[in-house]
């Protein structure tokens, strides 16, 4: 019989402070690859086009994004369209203030017709660059509410002009 860890542990933010674990009933898992008999080491066949991607995209590595910083850092998929409330904004100027220094401010702005990983952008503008490094660093890849964040720059000259598309 198999041991060990077969799947993290996944929290969904319940407030400010709290949260709850999401169980493995809650959560949809793959079904597991069929095997054929016989080939146990064998590598599984190559598909003739590639499969549609199940999980979000990934986000890109941090070597990439730390090649244009900013004062401003852009959030995606922390939260899917609709799950935007009036509590999302403080939250997470307080908890930007709290773990990587002064924030200007925040923006969420909901984009109609993309995908719910692209669909709400969280815009965070802090008072240093050193900040904005230190947050993209922490939260890109991290998980928020079952969500893994992608985290990266934005232009300040975009943001001041409020283009928030790109």
């Amino acid at each position: 019989k198999e041991q060990g860890i077969s799947m993290a542990l996944q929290v969904e933010k319940t407030s400010k402070r709290g949260g709850r674990i999401v169980h493995e009933k809650d959560v949809m898992l793959p079904p597991p690859p069929p095997s054929l008999p016989g080939s146990s080491m064998a590598p599984p066949p190559a598909p003739s086009s590639p499969p549609r991607p199940i999980s979000p995209p990934k986000p890109k590595p941090i070597t990439e994004i730390m090649k244009t910083p900013s004062k401003v850092v852009l959030l995606k998929n922390m939260v899917g369209p609709g799950e935007v409330d009036e509590e999302l904004e403080p939250e997470v100027k307080d908890e930007c203030n709290t773990k990587y220094g002064d924030v200007v401010r925040v923006i969420i702005y909901e984009l109609p017709n993309v995908t719910p990983e692209e669909a709400v952008r969280i815009f965070v503008e802090f008072k240093r660059i050193e900040s904005a490094i230190k947050a993209v660093v922490d939260l890109n890849g991290r998980f928020f509410g079952g969500r893994q964040v992608m985290a990266g720059f934005y232009p300040w000259e975009k943001l001041e002009n409020l283009e928030l598309l790109d």
